[in-house]
């Protein structure tokens, strides 16, 4: 299928990431965007609802409509899901006996276990079976099985900010498996679009607070896959953050090393090797920016493209190894790194309609 056009779908359009994803597949060199839903707006074209986007003639032409799984699945090879947990999967089940192929941007299928699921979002998985079935959409990680995939379960933001840094130090051995913890801050995007009172300008502005502690719904999928990595429970404290910006995720980790390290040479060698870890995990990936020198991540660098960006210090005084990552919460944190599989999927360059 490689550099052949794929027709592609979105359901949920008009949402922070249904735009974003809008914005990349009109884009895209190898995608033809054929279908968008949205209840609220359909029967309107892709420049009415998004005028920003009318200097492309699809979007002139391209109206949104009623979802209809049936429909979706004559219309589009790939469908995107970007809906809310526990409505993506009402999509997901008919469009996959259809045999449409399908990325979904929501939680409903991240998880291996139906139990785990019901714990941290509240009610039954509507079709346990696929759990096994499909393959968490993390590139860098999971990039051989997301190219023979019928069911890609895209990360969360949070999730991939998390363990892009963490996964490759656990594989490793540097890192101890337990006492990790996150800090993590999100602009309000990360909400979605939707009208709520804490979401008001007027209650984000000069506001800083932190939410969802200490149990945050991303902490079963972050511990997951940490635990897939450690090859044993790995159970992290997690706390995020609400910060008056529109896009961008900034987290900082802290870490427990392996080897103990208390004088500047220790030191020195420990920073050898987490540098030696980290270019052989991606030295060679397109999206992942390992900083050097004195720099560190900064949400301006990143917001608007598909790049995380990290960088680590290690505190002699506390023993501990601090690392922080920066990404655009929409784009990497969800529909950049949609598409990114997209195009391992077909096939494509990894970075068509990314760069």
């Amino acid at each position: 299928m490689k550099n052949k056009t794929i027709k592609v779908g979105i359901v949920g359009a008009s949402g922070y990431s249904g735009e974003e994803l809008v914005r990349l597949l009109l884009n895209h060199p190898f995608a033809e965007l054929t279908a968008v839903t949205s209840r609220h707006y359909a029967g309107q074209t892709v420049a009415q609802v998004f005028p920003r986007f009318s200097q492309y003639p699809r979007s002139r032409e391209l109206r949104f409509s009623e979802p209809n799984a049936e429909l979706l699945a004559k219309q589009a090879q790939v469908v995107f899901l970007a809906l809310p947990h526990g409505v993506a999967a009402e999509y997901a089940i008919p469009l996959l006996r259809e045999g449409t192929q399908v990325i979904d941007l929501s939680a409903d299928f991240r998880l291996k276990s139906a139990s785990v699921y019901k714990e941290f979002y509240g009610h039954d998985h509507p079709e346990p079976e696929l759990l096994a079935k499909s393959v968490y959409g993390l590139p860098e990680v999971y990039r051989h099985a997301i190219k023979d995939a019928t069911l890609i379960a895209s990360p969360g933001c949070y999730p991939t900010s998390v363990l892009l840094p963490i996964i490759p130090l656990l594989r490793a051995g540097i890192i101890k498996h337990t006492g990790i913890i996150a800090d993590s801050m999100s602009g309000v995007t990360g909400a979605g679009r939707k009208a709520e009172l804490d979401y008001l300008f007027a209650e984000c502005n000069e506001s800083l607070r932190p939410y969802g502690i200490p149990k945050h719904r991303h902490l079963s999928e972050i511990e997951q896959e940490l635990s897939n990595a450690a090859g044993q429970p790995v159970v992290i404290q997690f706390t995020p953050h609400l910060v008056p910006v529109n896009r961008g995720i900034l987290t900082t980790l802290y870490l427990a090393p392996e080897k103990h390290f208390a004088t500047a040479g220790e030191m020195a060698d420990l920073d050898k090797q987490i540098a030696a870890c980290y270019q052989a995990a991606y030295g060679k990936e397109p999206f992942v920016r390992v900083l050097e020198g004195k720099a560190l991540p900064d949400t301006k660098n990143v917001v608007g493209t598909n790049v995380l960006e990290l960088a680590w210090r290690l505190d002699l005084r506390t023993g501990r190894l601090i690392v922080t990552s920066a990404e655009d919460n929409i784009v990497k944190g969800a529909s950049g790194q949609a598409v990114q599989s997209l195009n391992i999927l077909c096939d494509f360059p990894e970075t068509a309609g990314l760069i």
